[in-house]
């Protein structure tokens, strides 16, 4: 069973104090993660298929062990997929001076991609940590933190092509790219692309993300350095949800101080809309969404219900709710906290046309209709009201007006109650 073994089965001061959070499951009618068979995770693991992990290499064990039995996996302490530094993931030969040196725009230009030694070192390094801090989740499985310091550094969960997946209680610092790539045609002049989200729910059903807290942590992007007059991008997303995911309830969650924050479909291409229509039906409530710049979340294909939730904004704020090929959104009864020079018209953007449903959300303590404060102050994008369907799977829903008080206490990892 190799290094989780020793931690097999442990028990936790959680079962000793009566409640054990790796048994709970998502309550009846709690989001689109309850719908059909609804979401149970590992709650089922019998005694052999219990783990208690405190190092990355105990937690990818636990993850390969027992297949898709049922498991509970208790995280204690913060797990490190990138302990030993970037350094350790460079392919031989590869030389990041050399590698600005040789695609400097000055040298390089903007019309044709990076080709070359350089590059090639580069994508071998970089699928180098790929291996290292991806790990793939099975199905039938409960990811559990233990009191409040529990989480990960640098990892990505793949929850990939599986269904029945609870995530709780745990503290994702976003991944951080040691080897971004240079792409001169991105723009007009060129962009840093990076990858790698602290959760990617990817083709899977029945998924239950609560009281969680996704942020930069100590390398927020402020403290990238810039190279060719672009900043050195080293963050992708917070949490991806694509490919034909569905039945995902996100609840309880704190997403802080990152710019792209939650993609819902990822692509507008008639290959991806095969898979994404009919899917995608996810459920945002009484999250805390602060200091981030847009994708909170941005939508194609699926059914999103965001309700209850908290967006508290800061001069980087471009938008919160990104309306996108076939989406239909459906964002009542939040609330927004938004600087002087912030119009409220900028909560919503529209990618592509697409009907919305907008009511009962305050802005600074005041109600405001999104969609027409949008459609005044932004004609040339003009939104559609009437998302077509109305939401039914809520099990408690506040009056936005107490959303603030409510969400910025209750919020994040390390506050289930």
């Amino acid at each position: 069973m190799g290094t989780a073994g020793t931690a097999h089965a442990q028990v936790t001061g959680q079962a000793a104090q009566g409640r054990d959070l790796g048994r709970e499951t998502l309550p009846a009618g709690d989001g689109w993660g309850s719908y059909g068979t609804g979401t149970t995770g590992g709650a089922a693991a019998d005694a052999e298929h219990q783990y208690t992990v405190t190092t990355w290499e105990e937690f990818r064990a636990a993850l390969k062990d027992g297949g898709d039995a049922p498991k509970i996996i208790r995280v204690k302490g913060t797990l490190n997929a990138t302990e030993q530094g970037c350094e350790a993931f460079e392919a031989e030969g590869y030389d990041f001076d050399q590698y600005l040196a040789d695609y400097d725009p000055a040298v390089w230009g903007y019309d044709t991609p990076v080709s070359g030694e350089q590059e090639d070192l580069r994508a071998a390094s970089a699928a180098n940590q790929d291996k290292a801090i991806k790990v793939n989740v099975p199905a039938n499985t409960t990811i559990v933190g233990v009191g409040k310091d529990a989480g990960f550094t640098g990892a990505s969960l793949q929850i990939k092509d599986v269904d029945n997946v609870i995530v709780r209680n745990l503290t994702f610092e976003s991944p951080l790219d040691c080897f971004p790539q240079w792409d001169p045609t991105d723009g007009d002049t060129g962009n840093w692309n990076s990858e790698y989200d602290s959760a990617v729910v990817y083709g899977t059903t029945h998924v239950w993300l609560d009281h969680n807290t996704f942020t930069d942590g100590a390398h927020p992007d402020s403290s990238l350095p810039s190279y060719y007059g672009r900043i050195y991008m080293q963050h992708d997303g917070e949490l991806d949800i694509v490919k034909g995911a569905d039945y995902v309830t996100a609840s309880w969650n704190v997403f802080a101080d990152h710019d792209k924050t939650i993609l819902i479909g990822n692509s507008d291409s008639a290959a991806t809309a095969a898979v994404d229509r009919g899917h995608l039906n996810v459920t945002l409530h009484h999250n805390l969404f602060t200091g981030l710049v847009e994708r909170a979340p941005r939508v194609r294909f699926g059914k999103v219900d965001a309700y209850n939730n908290h967006y508290v904004a800061d001069a980087a704020y471009s938008y919160s709710f990104g309306i996108g090929m076939e989406s239909q959104l459906v964002a009542e009864k939040n609330a927004f906290t938004l600087p002087d020079g912030v119009s409220a018209a900028t909560i919503l953007k529209k990618w592509k046309e697409a009907p919305v449903t907008a009511d009962g959300n305050y802005v600074n303590g005041e109600a405001v209709d999104l969609i027409a404060v949008h459609n005044a102050e932004i004609p040339s994008e003009t939104l559609q009201s009437g998302a077509g369907w109305t939401p039914t799977l809520r099990t408690r829903v506040d009056d936005p007006r107490a959303v603030p008080g409510i969400v910025d206490h209750r919020a994040g990892a390390g506050r289930i109650c």
